[in-house]
């Protein structure tokens, strides 16, 4: 199963984001409190979740209540990282598989990412940037790891519309 962990997010925007990709993914979330916005229905309906009652999520209070409830292989996403979030192999769907980003202005601490140098991957960019925008950074890793997959249970042709619209549309 694929997860996406967000240890401490600030903005809601993002989280919104993050909460629809993970839901179009089939992924659960994890947030890792505090948080700097209220998780009602209200603020995140605010953030453009209409999702929410699709989503798979659970918060905790802090990293070590998250550590102790899961089990798995985690992946630290940080622009310390040496490693490209593709160079690791997430084909296996029976994996309980963890990606871990931090908030957005400092990232995931130093001292977690320390102690886990082996997974700290970072995604490519030039040095013309930091960082990536968080909930951009949530999808392209997300879905290298479903592109590794053959993406399950997700669907390739328009499920809500007829699978040939563009075919049958008469101009």
């Amino acid at each position: 199963m694929l997860n996406v962990v967000l240890h401490e997010p600030l903005i809601p925007q993002n989280t919104g984001n993050i909460m629809r990709t993970c839901v179009a993914c089939g992924a659960k979330l994890h947030i890792i409190e505090p948080i700097g916005f209220s998780l009602d229905a209200k603020s995140v309906k605010r953030a453009g979740v209409n999702y929410l009652d699709k989503l798979d999520y659970k918060v905790y209070k802090n990293y070590e209540e998250f550590l102790k409830e899961n089990t798995g292989t985690f992946y630290y996403l940080t622009r310390y990282g040496h490693k490209p979030h593709s160079s690791f192999d997430y084909s296996n769907k029976d994996d309980n598989i963890y990606f871990v980003f931090g908030k957005e202005t400092t990232g995931i601490p130093k001292d977690i990412l320390k102690a886990n140098l082996e997974t700290c991957i970072r995604i490519p960019m030039t040095n013309n940037v930091r960082a990536l925008n968080l909930s951009n950074s949530v999808a392209i890793v997300l879905y290298e790891a479903l592109r590794q997959q053959n993406y399950p249970n997700l669907y390739f042709d328009e499920p809500h519309k007829s699978a040939t619209e563009i075919e049958d549309y008469s101009i």
